[in-house]
């Protein structure tokens, strides 16, 4: 994969996305929302349950996303670590 400008990478959210994001508290918002940006950079790994989707961990928090394109993700889910593979 090319290396990726931050500014370019535009994510793509699901609804469930955007209500959990929205319970957190600032800080938490913060660390994930710079995860988000450090894409393709973190510890991501590809999800086995899913072709083509990847895992993000941050901290306790796990993001399931999507390439798009080279400069697009959709994420899926984020959830805690222990629920965003139910």
């Amino acid at each position: 994969m090319t290396s990726l400008q931050k500014q370019e990478l535009l994510p793509a959210t699901s609804k469930q996305v955007k209500k959990f994001i929205e319970r957190l508290d600032s800080k938490a918002k913060q660390r994930i929302k710079e995860g988000i940006e450090k894409i393709p950079e973190g510890d991501i790994a590809p999800y086995r349950s899913a072709k083509g989707y990847f895992r993000l961990r941050i901290g306790d928090y796990r993001i399931l996303f999507v390439w798009i394109s080279d400069v697009q993700i959709a994420v899926d889910k984020i959830d805690y670590r222990g629920q965003v593979y139910k």
